[in-house]
């Protein structure tokens, strides 16, 4: 009779050790995701409305991504360099060809250009420049 409640207790307290050590030691842990935009996106209050080559225009709207710290302050109280930012966004877009906003990879140069002008002529530390309405007529 004893022999049949240790052959029953036995299997049990296996996989009940067992269980307890994958739960704290095997058992994988949870990947937390990667932020696809490290930092807070910021709008600029108002859009752009530039002449473009060839007597088009292009009404712009640009958001910048901003580290999380300054992105707060600078959404709740605006750039304080703003009007910089935006004269930085308005000389590089003034004069291009419409297709430079209009082409996909020619876009992403405009971007990068503004993005280094922004860095060389204010104190904005910014991660990211998007355009996020583009209109060319």
């Amino acid at each position: 009779m004893k022999s049949k409640k240790v052959m029953f207790i036995l299997p049990v307290a296996l996989l009940l050790v067992v269980f307890m050590a994958y739960t704290m030691f095997l058992k994988p842990k949870p990947v937390t995701p990667k932020k696809k935009i490290e930092g807070m996106v910021v709008p600029l209050q108002k859009e752009f409305l530039v002449n473009l080559a060839g007597g088009r225009y292009a009404k712009v709207s640009v958001a910048l991504v901003m580290d999380g710290a300054v992105g707060a302050a600078a959404s709740t109280t605006g750039l304080p360099q703003e009007a910089a930012v935006r004269a930085v966004v308005t000389d590089e877009l003034t004069g291009l060809p419409a297709d430079d906003l209009v082409g996909r990879e020619a876009r992403h140069r405009v971007v990068d250009r503004i993005k280094q002008g922004i860095m060389k002529h204010t104190d904005e530390d910014v991660g990211d420049v998007l355009f996020t309405d583009i209109t060319v007529q």
